[in-house]
């Protein structure tokens, strides 16, 4: 008599509960998935705006004292190769650094829970493992220096046909507020935040930096430093 009551107090659950646990767990799938994909699709976006920004600058603050368009062309693509190439070598090294930190971190979980010489092969073999799920430096240095290199190509692209010194300084700063906006909305998209304000203000950052870059440039340049 108190089995048959204690199975009518079990909670039951119905095919409706079933499917909505189904989708409920989906659901946290997807958004788990989601992040890790913004993770890196958001640092993309940032690499590409620093090759932007710092390679425009570059050529305003040339373009300010020398207004041949060889030299700024090759000013762009020489700021286009250097920081292409320093994004590449600093990322490689802290996702190096940070993959012997996790690298370490499994070896002594495993080594924690057993002891012995035959435990410390089991760490290595579990280490070779799960290294597959771990940071890859190469594929984050070549990602670093690909997307700076797109970045830095809209500046490039917008000044190499025009000869005009004027109309080349314009068309440089019209493609890169355009790239600028584009790159602040999609970096909001992909964090979640407010897109108009995310977008003004990488926008007015851009601004800033080849202004300040410019003036100062023309200063210099026109004091006969």
């Amino acid at each position: 008599m108190a089995s048959s009551q204690s199975s009518l107090n079990q909670p039951k659950f119905t095919a409706g509960d079933l499917e909505q646990q189904t989708a409920q767990l989906d659901l946290e799938t997807e958004e788990f998935d989601y992040s890790k994909r913004s993770q890196w699709l958001r640092a993309a976006v940032l690499g590409a705006n620093d090759g932007l920004v710092s390679t425009a600058s570059l050529m305003m603050g040339v373009g300010a004292v020398k207004q041949d368009i060889k030299v700024m062309i090759l000013t762009g693509f020489a700021g286009l190769v250097a920081g292409a190439c320093s994004m590449a070598i600093g990322e490689f090294v802290s996702v190096y650094s940070q993959l012997d930190i996790e690298l370490a971190q499994i070896r002594r979980e495993k080594m924690k829970r057993e002891n012995g010489a035959v435990a410390v092969i089991a760490a290595l073999d579990d280490e070779k493992d799960e290294k597959d799920g771990l940071p890859n430096p190469l594929q984050a240095a070549a990602a670093s220096a690909l997307a700076f290199s797109v970045g830095a190509m809209v500046p490039l692209l917008a000044a190499s046909f025009i000869k005009d010194y004027k109309v080349r300084l314009w068309a440089v700063v019209a493609a890169v507020s355009l790239a600028l906006a584009v790159f602040g909305w999609l970096g909001a998209v992909l964090g979640k935040a407010p897109t108009v304000k995310s977008a003004a203000r990488v926008l007015i950052g851009g601004w800033l930096a080849m202004a300040v870059t410019f003036g100062l440039t023309k200063l210099i340049g026109s004091s006969g430093l």
